[in-house]
């Protein structure tokens, strides 16, 4: 069990892991061994999420999520294949952290007197310096 915060498990038998060759420098090494880990996760499969969770997840990992609803997470970042693994669970762990925090509700408050006030102020001394860069008038002199 994987556990993303106190009271929200996660199964580890609900996560696939499939691995490839990872992409980039390593030497000879980097083609003989599939060290580059992908996560999937089945967002409609699982039963630890709740329906708002869920949708949060949706939102937040747009593009991460196949047309089947299943999350996907590379990770290739390390030369091991253990540590890609970790990586990829960390990073599911923080997404699902992430998603699991109801956002909190903006309360609307009126501007008080002195705001407003010190906001026509600046708005006139902006005009003031505004009307002022205006032509030169023509004098006697030239």
């Amino acid at each position: 069990m994987i556990e993303i915060t106190p009271g929200f498990r996660l199964s580890e038998e609900e996560l696939e892991f499939r691995y490839k060759r990872a992409s980039g420098p390593g030497g000879q090494h980097v083609n003989k061994t599939d060290s580059a880990v992908e996560l999937r996760f089945d967002l409609n499969a699982t039963p630890a999420l709740t329906p708002e969770v869920r949708e949060r997840l949706q939102r937040l990992a747009r593009r991460r999520i196949s047309r089947e609803g299943i999350l996907i997470i590379h990770a290739q970042r390390f030369r091991s294949q253990e540590r890609n693994r970790e990586d990829a669970i960390a990073r599911l762990m923080e997404l699902l952290r992430e998603a699991s925090e109801a956002p909190v509700r903006r309360i609307a408050t009126r501007p008080t007197r002195a705001s407003r006030e010190r906001r026509l102020t600046s708005k006139k001394q902006i005009g003031e310096r505004k009307r002022g860069r205006g032509r030169l008038r023509q004098t006697d002199d030239h």
